[in-house]
């Protein structure tokens, strides 16, 4: 009997509706590990989405964001991101601020369009009501009232993860998403996405969710492409390890 009730609870949580997109659609989770993260950012200030692409993460903070504006609790929603990204910077691309952000941020714009169709995106965009800015924006400004996404987080510097998160202002709410696979930071520096997991993790009103490979919702061969990769790393840090528990004992044997 308790074993049907904890059946009928898991099955619950795909069939309960988060909002409907533009077009009438319901959007609901499609993995346990979506409904933890929704879950997560209603419950906390701050909650870091971290896994591989493809897993919703995007996605359904965009969805909870437009939800709350829709709700009346908070009055604005900024999405930010790193902008130098693989070797590209801002000062290197052509056009103004917002043709130098835009490619960065499409993602984002996919998600705003399906959610409240474009029409709404770009008089929400004009108004003010969605603000879209590179993360370096960011610096200076207090965040009241606001739904903020921080998006490729891998991508930050400690000192820029710090820098934002110090931004939160009251009633606001900040979800942070980025794969630690896939830092493009120069090399020896640190992304501000691991060093906030170090050394945020005990902070109450903080949340750590951890997407896998079965969370991805894309074509079925995209989890297994992330599980092979996956593999293949684990392999490689074992070797490193080997190599250097094996130089150890070298140079333990040379001194003796």
């Amino acid at each position: 009997m308790a074993k049907n009730g904890e059946i009928n609870k898991f099955i619950a949580l795909y069939e309960e509706e988060i909002t409907k997109d533009s077009n009438g659609k319901p959007i609901r989770v499609k993995t346990l590990g979506q409904k933890i993260y929704v879950d997560d950012i209603l419950h906390h200030d701050i909650t870091f989405g971290i896994g591989p692409a493809g897993t919703g993460k995007t996605y359904l903070a965009v969805v909870l964001a437009t939800t709350a504006l829709r709700r009346g609790q908070v009055k604005r929603i900024i999405v930010t991101r790193p902008a130098v990204e693989a070797g590209e910077s801002l000062g290197f691309l052509p056009g103004d601020l917002q043709e130098k952000v835009d490619p960065y941020l499409r993602p984002i714009y996919d998600a705003l369009h399906q959610v409240l169709g474009k029409v709404t995106v770009e008089r929400m965009l004009e108004r003010g009501t969605i603000e879209i800015a590179p993360l370096a924006y960011m610096r200076g400004r207090t965040l009241d009232d606001a739904f903020v996404i921080l998006d490729e987080a891998q991508n930050t510097t400690t000192m820029q993860m710090k820098m934002f998160l110090t931004r939160l202002g009251f009633n606001s709410k900040m979800v942070i998403n980025g794969d630690i696979s896939q830092i493009d930071l120069p090399r020896k520096t640190k992304s501000g996405l691991i060093d906030a997991k170090d050394k945020l993790a005990k902070i109450k009103q903080v949340s750590f969710v951890y997407f896998s490979a079965k969370d991805v919702v894309r074509h079925p061969v995209v989890a297994e492409i992330i599980q092979a990769y996956e593999a293949y790393d684990l392999v490689g840090i074992h070797k490193n390890r080997d190599q250097l528990d094996s130089l150890d004992t070298s140079t333990t044997s040379t001194n003796d």
